[in-house]
C-alpha cells in the first residue's frame, strides 16, 4: 500500500524513496506537512507537525496558517488563493470546512469539504503512485441557488525552503522545450499560456531544487499540468519563507459559469520528488507512464513519414517506389502525410474537406494501402481535424462553424482557421468523416496535427478554449473507442501540444517539426524529462535539414533518432546505396535494442564540458546499456576529458565497446587506447566515478557505446 488514511487523522504514503504526510484533522482543507524524502513506515505524525510549527513573527498573523491543498484567504493565506470566483460579486472568499476523508483505493484518497455560507462544495482527489508520482485534482460544485462564476481553481503543493532554484521551459517552432533557470526568490513566478493549445513555449515541467541541482545531483520537486488548453503554472515564495508550486487551467472571462448543481473539474497536476537530481524525476514519471493500462505495449515500429520525402506531390507511382524502398530496408509503418484530400495541392486550401481527392486518387487510397500492406508494413494517414481553410467546401457551406467572436475573422495563421468543436454539427461532421475513413481503409495509425494557435477563440460570443479542449478530448476518446487498434500521434506544429492531457488519448508525440539532429539533441533531451523514449517520435531527416539548412552525416542523424520512437522522413527512394546500407544497418540495430531503449531507465550525465553531452538507457536489471557521447561543438581543451557512464550496477563488471551501426563519427581516428581490441572492462562504480576518456570528435557527431556484462 502506497497511501493510507489513519485513525489519527493523517494521510501517509511512501513509495520509490518519497514520502507524503498530510494533516487531515481539520477543521479546514487538509495541509501537506511533508512531501519529500522517505520518512520510513513507523512515524509519529503529530510530533512531525509540532516540530515544524514556526514561532509567531512580529507584525504578522496571530495564528499559524498551514499551506492546504487549496490555500484560502479566509484562513490567513497571503499568497495566490487556490480558488477565485464570485456569485455576482458575492461569495468571493470561501472558507471550506472538512467533511470527510476516504481511501478510494490502495493509492488514492478523496477529501470532501464544503462552505455552506458560500454555497460551494469541494472534492480533492489525490493519488500517490508506486512510482512516487503524486497526482492531484479538485472538483468544485455549486451547491447554491444562483450561478457561480469561476475564475481559477488551482492545485498547489508546498516545497521546502532548501528549494532555492527554479527550472522551467520556453521555446518556439522547431526549438521546443528550451530550459531556463532562475533563482526561487520572493514573490511569484507565473507562466501563463494563452495560445489555446499547450504551446511551443510552454513551461512544460516546473522544477524547484537545491542549489545547482543537475541530472544526477541535488534534491528536486517538479510539477506538470496535464492540460492541452490555456494554462497557468506558478512558483511562489512568501515573506515568511514558505514556498509552493502549482498549476491551473487559465479561464477566460465568464468561460466557466456553474449553474446550481453543476461541477467543474481541474486538470490533473502531476508531481514528483527526487533526491538524485532530474534523472530521479524522469524515472518517476517514466515508471508511472509505463504502468498505465493504455501505454503502448508492442515494440514501437520503425516509421517512415512521407512529408519531407514528397511534400504535396502525391503520385501513386512515386509513393509505391518509396514504399518498396522502405520495406527493403526494414521499415514497419508507412505514413502518408498532408495532401491526400480534396483540393489540397498546397497549404492554402482544402482543410476540412476530409474526402479522398478523386483527381489525385481516382481509385481512392486502396491501391497505395494495398501495396504498403502487401509489403508487410502498416499504413498511417495524416489529419488536421481541428482546422479549416477559408478556401474549402466546408467553409463555403458552413462559415458559422469557425471559432471566432465579434463577427470577425481571427488573424490568419498558415492560411487556416479553427473549427468550433463545441458546435455539435461541426463535431458530428468530423466524427463521421474520420470514422468513415478508418472504417473503409486499413489504417493502423493517425498523425493528428494542429498547426496554429487559437486567437480570439469564441463560441456564441463567449471564450471557448475550455470547451474546445474538452471537445477534442471527447472526439479522440470516441474514435479510440470505435477503432481501438488505431494508434494516434499528437503533432501540433511539431511539439506545441506535448502534455499528459493529450497523452492520455494518444500513443506518442511529435517532439518537433525539425529533424535537424543538432536541434533535436536538446529537444529530445528535455522532452525526455517527462516522457519515456517510446512516446517521443524522432526521425532521420535528409542530409540537409529543411528547417535550418544544416547538413549532417548519416551517423549523427541516426544516433540522434535512435534513442526515441525511431523512424525517418526522407526521400529514401532517391538516396545513394551507401545511405540505404547505413539505414538498413541502423534499423537492424534499433530492432535489436528497442526492448532496452523503450523499457530501460534513461540516464544523463552531468558532463563538465558544455560542448559535449552524455546520455543513455540502462536496463532495469542493469544487464545492458547503450550510451551516447554527443559532441555538440568544439571543446576548449585539446582533448576531451573522461565521460562518466552513470546508472550501472556498482559491483558488476562490464565491457564497453564503441559501435558504429550507421558509420563511424567524424574525428574518430584520434581515439584513446581503450577503444582498440574490443573495448575495455570496468565495474559500474568505476565507469561512473572515473569514467572513460572520449575520442576527439568533430562537432555534431555522436559516439555510441554498447555496455554488456562480464560473467554473472
Amino acid at each position: 500500500m502506497t497511501i493510507s488514511y489513519a485513525d489519527d487523522g493523517f494521510i501517509h504514503g511512501h513509495a520509490a524513496g518519497t514520502a507524503l504526510l498530510i494533516d487531515a484533522r481539520g477543521p479546514g482543507v487538509p495541509a501537506v506537512v511533508h512531501w519529500g524524502g522517505d520518512l520510513g513506515g513507523n512515524i509519529d505524525a503529530d510530533a512531525i507537525v509540532s516540530a515544524g510549527l514556526p514561532p509567531r513573527a512580529r507584525g504578522a498573523l496571530a495564528v499559524h496558517t498551514p499551506v492546504s491543498l487549496l490555500p484560502e484567504r479566509a484562513r490567513g493565506y497571503r499568497g495566490r488563493p487556490g480558488l477565485t470566483g464570485h456569485r455576482d460579486g458575492a461569495d468571493w472568499s470561501a472558507s471550506f470546512r472538512l467533511d470527510r476523508v476516504a481511501a478510494t483505493g490502495p493509492d488514492s484518497v478523496e477529501i470532501a469539504a464544503e462552505d455552506p455560507g458560500a454555497g460551494l462544495q469541494l472534492r480533492c482527489e489525490l493519488r500517490f503512485e508506486a512510482s512516487g508520482v503524486l497526482t492531484l485534482r479538485h472538483v468544485l460544485r455549486n451547491a447554491g441557488t444562483a450561478s457561480y462564476t469561476l475564475m481559477e481553481l488551482s492545485c498547489v503543493l508546498p516545497v521546502p525552503r532548501q528549494a532555492v532554484e527554479l527550472l522551467d521551459f520556453t521555446g518556439r517552432w522547431s526549438r521546443e522545450r528550451h530550459p531556463q533557470r532562475s533563482a526561487f526568490d520572493f514573490g511569484s513566478r507565473v507562466r501563463e499560456n494563452r495560445r489555446g493549445r499547450t504551446g511551443h513555449d510552454a513551461a512544460f515541467v516546473l522544477a524547484a531544487g537545491t542549489t545547482g541541482f543537475g541530472f544526477r545531483s541535488g534534491e528536486v520537486w517538479a510539477a506538470h499540468l496535464g492540460w492541452s488548453g490555456d494554462s497557468t503554472m506558478f512558483a511562489e515564495r512568501a515573506p515568511d519563507g514558505r514556498a509552493v508550486v502549482g498549476g491551473a487551467e487559465l479561464l477566460g472571462p465568464g468561460e466557466v459559469v456553474l449553474g446550481p448543481g453543476e461541477e467543474y473539474t481541474t486538470p490533473w497536476l502531476y508531481a514528483a520528488h527526487s533526491r538524485r537530481g532530474l534523472d530521479g524525476i524522469s524515472s518517476a514519471f517514466h515508471s508511472w507512464l509505463r504502468a498505465r493500462p493504455q501505454h503502448p505495449s508492442r515494440p514501437r515500429p520503425v516509421t517512415l513519414n512521407t512529408w519531407e520525402a514528397v511534400y504535396f506531390d502525391h503520385d501513386l507511382e512515386r509513393l509505391t517506389r518509396l514504399a518498396d524502398t522502405a520495406a527493403q530496408i526494414g521499415v514497419e509503418r508507412f505514413v502518408l502525410d498532408d495532401g491526400w484530400f480534396r483540393h489540397r495541392r498546397d497549404d492554402t486550401a482544402g482543410l476540412g474537406d476530409w474526402y479522398v481527392d478523386e483527381g489525385v486518387w481516382p481509385k481512392g487510397l486502396h491501391p497505395l494501402i494495398d501495396h504498403v500492406v502487401a509489403r508487410g508494413m502498416e499504413f498511417g494517414l495524416w489529419f488536421e481535424p481541428e482546422m479549416i481553410n477559408p478556401d474549402s467546401d466546408l467553409y463555403r457551406a458552413h462559415p458559422d462553424w469557425l471559432l471566432q467572436t465579434g463577427g470577425r475573422m481571427p488573424p490568419a495563421w498558415r492560411n487556416q482557421q479553427v473549427l468550433d468543436l463545441a458546435n455539435p454539427d461541426a463535431y458530428a461532421y468530423l466524427l463521421e468523416r474520420i470514422d468513415a475513413l478508418l472504417s473503409e481503409y486499413d489504417i493502423a495509425y493517425i498523425k493528428w496535427d494542429h498547426n496554429r494557435d487559437l486567437m480570439e477563440a469564441g463560441h456564441e460570443g463567449q471564450p471557448a478554449v475550455h470547451r474546445q479542449t474538452l471537445a477534442v478530448y471527447r472526439l479522440l476518446d470516441e474514435l479510440r473507442s470505435r477503432h481501438p487498434r488505431v494508434e494516434i500521434e499528437s503533432c501540433s506544429s511539431g511539439g506545441a501540444r506535448v502534455d499528459l492531457g493529450i497523452l492520455q488519448r494518444t500513443d506518442r508525440v511529435w517532439a518537433s517539426d525539425t529533424n535537424d539532429a543538432l536541434e533535436r539533441q536538446s529537444i529530445q533531451r528535455w522532452t525526455g524529462l517527462l516522457l519515456p523514449p517510446e512516446l517521443i517520435g524522432a526521425h532521420i531527416g535528409p542530409p540537409t535539414s529543411h528547417t535550418t539548412g544544416r547538413t549532417h552525416t548519416l551517423s549523427f542523424r541516426a544516433a540522434t533518432a535512435l534513442f526515441c520512437h525511431f523512424g525517418m522522413e526522407w526521400d529514401i527512394a532517391s538516396a545513394a546505396q551507401e545511405d540505404l546500407d547505413g539505414l538498413q544497418s541502423i534499423i537492424g540495430f534499433y530492432k535489436q535494442l528497442r526492448g532496452l531503449l523503450h523499457h530501460g531507465e534513461v540516464v544523463r550525465g552531468d558532463h563538465p564540458d558544455p560542448a559535449a553531452w552524455v546520455h543513455g538507457v540502462v536496463a532495469a536489471d542493469r544487464s545492458q546499456a547503450l550510451f551516447a557521447y554527443v559532441q555538440l561543438a568544439t571543446s576548449v581543451t585539446e582533448v576531451p576529458g573522461p565521460a562518466a557512464l552513470p546508472g550501472l550496477d556498482d559491483d558488476r563488471r562490464y565491457r564497453v565497446q564503441a559501435v558504429h551501426p550507421a558509420g563511424e563519427p567524424s574525428g574518430h581516428s584520434m581515439a584513446p587506447p581503450w577503444m582498440a581490441d574490443g573495448g575495455i572492462v570496468l565495474t559500474g562504480r568505476e565507469l561512473e566515478a572515473v569514467g572513460l576518456q572520449m575520442p576527439v570528435l568533430d562537432p555534431e557527431n555522436v559516439l555510441l557505446l554498447l555496455v554488456t556484462p562480464i560473467g554473472k
